[in-house]
């Protein structure tokens, strides 16, 4: 059974049938995007490769945009679990440790999760690395821009893991640490298909050494 938890769907699946269609659904955006690309990506096909009737479709998404927000929804909460099993399992010396985790996790994800190339959380591309789509930059929050929304799930992460309250000021170096990171990683992508292990090892580089002034070592 897929996890939904999070999307927003016109109508949230009640039944397992239903969560498996809106499952399929999503798989099949997924794979379409890697092969065609958001442009050509239609609801129709959608529809046929998930074996569901178009009326379907339009009872659980609004449009092709809302599939594709759907989809971005969904790669942030498996990106957080994915993160949150590694911290589960890891024994971290200092907290930068995460920043490595966190990153390359993102970059596993990129390299093997159908779609990710094209749409990660929100931000739609013509090409892996780049450029983008001009209006998905809030695909995840009508109000937030995306990096913003991912910055703080991380921050509730953070928050867990070390027990701290919310900081303006940490809040703030999130947010910052996200779009460096996020630059750098599309270069990373663009230099390279499966991203260029130095532009990545040079991203840690970067985040870790900016975030060592905003959090306590140990």
């Amino acid at each position: 059974m897929t996890n939904v938890s999070g999307v927003t769907l016109r109508r949230r699946p009640a039944q397992r049938r239903s969560l498996e269609r809106v499952g399929r659904m999503l798989d099949e955006c997924a794979r379409l995007l890697d092969e065609v690309g958001y442009e050509a990506l239609t609801t129709k096909e959608v529809a046929r490769r998930a074996e569901v009737p178009i009326g379907t479709f339009y009872q659980f998404f609004p449009d092709k945009q809302g599939l594709v927000r759907a989809l971005a929804t969904r790669n942030l909460e498996a990106f957080l679990s994915r993160i949150t099993a590694r911290l589960s399992e890891t024994r971290l010396t200092d907290w930068t440790e995460m920043v490595d985790l966190t990153i390359d996790e993102f970059v596993a994800m990129k390299r093997t999760t159908p779609g990710f190339g094209v749409v990660d959380f929100g931000e739609v591309l013509l090409t892996p690395g780049g450029p983008a789509i001009r209006g998905t930059e809030r695909m995840l929050d009508a109000a937030l821009e995306n990096n913003a929304v991912v910055a703080d799930r991380l921050r509730l992460v953070i928050a867990e893991l070390l027990g701290t309250s919310q900081d303006p000021e940490l809040d703030r170096a999130l947010i910052v640490s996200v779009e460096a990171a996020d630059a750098v990683l599309k270069l990373a992508f663009r230099a390279a298909p499966d991203g260029d292990p130095e532009l990545i090892a040079e991203c840690k580089h970067l985040v870790r050494r900016y975030l060592s002034a905003h959090l306590p070592r140990g």
